[in-house]
């Protein structure tokens, strides 16, 4: 069943084409993994499908979640579908977080927004949550403040907010790229669980074929705003001639070199609990 079906998008500002005529669908508890270097137009992407562009943004084509039109819908429509139908885990958590509130007020809003907790009730849910993506003594860390919280800690937060009302579709931009290694690998074995568990579609974007490969066989290739390739990973990377395709692998063999030959930079973040009270 398609949960999620785009068609001939186009996105334009100041009259340039950022996204040229866009086509692909994802079905109901499917991963889509979205791929493309820097200015592809991946994350402009995710954010036409959740409604975030910038007002002076230009928009043709559909996009259709679970059977409901969302071009051409007012922010009033959209805010109520998102979080709700669909939820995003973005890339540099901090940023993301309400620095003046606390944690666990932060995950228990979807579910007084989008599920009508009362605030005792979505607290007791928000702790739940925080245990179920790894945050260490829970009832204690939902009292601490984003930058009491390592790098690890605070995606994780950021995954319990996102995954709180149970959204149909999640999208993740590049949830990884800010955490060493280990931590990287904690985040997407988390990530693909949860998705699972919860039966929601996954789209995840990212520059790294190595990342990308962890999490998903399907991958939609994005260059200069076009698709260029809809299928299986390994048939496109051993199918495909294109020049785009192929610097794409290089970079992923260079990264996997680094990655292997580099010795673990010094203060590399932890996922280790640094809450203070």
């Amino acid at each position: 069943m398609t949960l999620l079906k785009v068609t001939g998008l186009t996105v334009e500002i100041d009259d340039r084409v950022l996204l040229d005529d866009v086509d692909f669908s994802i079905d109901a508890g499917a991963r889509l993994g979205l791929i493309g270097v820097s200015g592809s137009g991946k994350s402009l992407l995710a954010l036409a499908i959740l409604g975030l562009l910038p007002e002076e943004a230009r928009v043709r084509g559909s996009i259709v979640l679970d059977g409901v039109e969302l071009v051409g819908r007012r922010d009033r429509e959209l805010s109520k579908i998102r979080g709700s139908r669909m939820a995003m885990v973005f890339q540099e958590p901090l940023s993301a977080l309400n620095p003046l509130m606390r944690v666990g007020r932060q995950i228990a809003e979807p579910l007084r927004l989008h599920q009508g907790m009362g605030r005792r009730q979505a607290h007791a849910a928000a702790t739940e949550l925080a245990a179920r993506v790894g945050l260490p003594d829970p009832a204690h860390i939902v009292r601490a403040f984003p930058h009491q919280l390592s790098g690890g800690q605070r995606q994780r937060v950021g995954i319990a907010m996102a995954l709180a009302a149970r959204p149909a579709l999640l999208i993740a931009d590049e949830p990884t790229t800010a955490l060493d290694v280990t931590v990287q690998a904690e985040i997407l074995a988390l990530l693909k669980d949860l998705v699972d568990e919860e039966g929601s579609a996954l789209l995840f974007v990212t520059h790294d074929l190595a990342v990308l490969a962890q999490v998903t066989r399907r991958v939609l290739v994005l260059g200069g705003g076009r698709v260029l390739e809809d299928g299986d990973l390994t048939q496109i990377l051993h199918g495909s001639t294109h020049p785009y395709l192929q610097n794409l692998l290089e970079l992923a063999r260079a990264t996997a070199f680094r990655r292997s030959s580099d010795p673990a930079p010094l203060g590399a973040d932890s996922d280790s609990a640094e809450v203070v009270s």
